[in-house]
C-alpha cells in the first residue's frame, strides 16, 4: 500500500461524525455503524434529561476528576433489562476532551442513550457511544431497535472508505456510506440493518416488515 493511501485509511478511522467534531477536542472515535453500537452498549433507553449537576468521580473528596449526573426520566428500555431495571441518573465526564457529552436537560427532548454498566451499578456514557436526539433518529432506526439490530449482533460490517472493496466472509456486510455519500450518517446508516439468514450469510435488510423476502446485498459499490 502507498504511503499516502496508508495515512488516509489511518485517519479516516478515527474521523467523527460531524455532532462528535463539534463537541470534542481531543476525543476520539472510530467509525461504527449505529447496529454496531447498539450491539456493543449493555444498556439502550429512551429517555428525557430532567437535571444535571457536577459531581466528583467518586468518594474520595480530593478526589480532582469531575463527571456531569444526568438525572433522567427513562421511557423505554430496548436493552439491558438483565443489568438495571430503572436507570435513573447516567454519568458522563465533565470535559469532552475526555468525550464527555453533553446533553439538553428540562425541556421535552428526548434522547436515545446507549451505554456501560460500572460494577457499582452506574450507567456511563460518551461521545463515542451511540446517542442521538429521538426526533433525529429515521422511522427504521426506532424499528429496528426492538428486534432488528439484534439479529445482526453475529455479524459483521465492514466499513468501505476507498476502492476496491469487497466481503472476505458470507457473514459480513459492507458499509459504503463514507464510499458514496462522504459522511457516515448516511442511507445504510439512518435505514438499513445488518441481519444474518438462515444459511448463517448476512445481508442488509431495509425497514419494513421484518426480513422474510427482501435482502439487499452491497458486494461491489
Amino acid at each position: 500500500m502507498k504511503p499516502v493511501a496508508s495515512a488516509f485509511l489511518f485517519s479516516l478511522v478515527l474521523l467523527l461524525t460531524r455532532r462528535q467534531r463539534e463537541q470534542a477536542e481531543a476525543c476520539s472515535c472510530a467509525a461504527a455503524h449505529p447496529q454496531e453500537q447498539i450491539c456493543g452498549a449493555a444498556i439502550v433507553i429512551r429517555a428525557k434529561i430532567s437535571s444535571e449537576k457536577v459531581i466528583s468521580d467518586s468518594a474520595d473528596p480530593f478526589n480532582p476528576n469531575k463527571v456531569i449526573q444526568y438525572e433522567i426520566k427513562q421511557i423505554k428500555m430496548f436493552k439491558g433489562f438483565e443489568k438495571i431495571k430503572d436507570v435513573q441518573y447516567v454519568y458522563t465526564p465533565l470535559h469532552s476532551s475526555l468525550c464527555g457529552i453533553k446533553l439538553e436537560a428540562n425541556n421535552k427532548k428526548q434522547y436515545l442513550l446507549t451505554g456501560q454498566v460500572s460494577s457499582a451499578g452506574k450507567v456511563h456514557i460518551h461521545l463515542c457511544n451511540y446517542i442521538e436526539p429521538w426526533d433525529d433518529m429515521s422511522l427504521a432506526q426506532k424499528k429496528s431497535l426492538s428486534q432488528r439490530y439484534q439479529m445482526g449482533c453475529d455479524c459483521k460490517i465492514t466499513m468501505c472508505y476507498i476502492m476496491p472493496c469487497s466481503i472476505n466472509t458470507p457473514d459480513e456486510c459492507l458499509w459504503t456510506d463514507w464510499l458514496i455519500e462522504r459522511k457516515f450518517d448516511g442511507l445504510q446508516a439512518k435505514h438499513f440493518a445488518c441481519i444474518k439468514r438462515s444459511d448463517g450469510s448476512c445481508s442488509w435488510y431495509r425497514g419494513g416488515p421484518l426480513p422474510d423476502k427482501e435482502f439487499i446485498d452491497i458486494s461491489e459499490p
